[in-house]
């Protein structure tokens, strides 16, 4: 249950106990991949979400016409572009910059955040490679 009483300066607060997880559909995956979002309010920040990739999972290469988005390697092994990165690794992609293809061997999660909504019509599929 979201709390959305102040606490130390807080709007809201969010237990891990409670994440809603559920299927997330993007456009020519392949895999399991689950999302749980954290915040879905532009006015309360960024867009917020925890993405588990499933061991096998693969998101194609694509862009964003309207958000930059960032995303950070929280656990597992995570590959862009036929590169593998570990915890710790930040991506930032600006409107428009083709990123992926994006794939896991032993499953990953990530968080990440896009500046304005998420957006089904704001994925576009690209035969280029990152």
């Amino acid at each position: 249950m979201l709390d959305n009483t102040p606490s130390l300066g807080a709007t809201a607060i969010l237990a891990a106990s409670e994440y809603t997880w559920f299927d997330f559909p993007i456009p020519g995956h392949t895999g399991d991949l689950k999302a749980a979002f954290l915040n879905r309010e532009v006015e309360s920040g960024p867009i917020v979400a925890i993405l588990k990739m499933g061991p096998g999972a693969f998101i194609p290469s694509h862009y964003h016409k309207r958000t930059t988005e960032m995303f950070w390697v929280l656990e597992g092994d995570f590959e862009n572009n036929g590169r593998t990165y570990g915890p710790g690794t930040v991506f930032t992609v600006k409107p428009g910059d083709v990123h992926g293809p994006h794939s896991t061997v032993n499953g990953c999660t990530l968080y990440f955040a896009q500046s304005v909504e998420v957006d089904p019509t704001d994925f576009f599929i690209s035969e280029e490679q990152a």
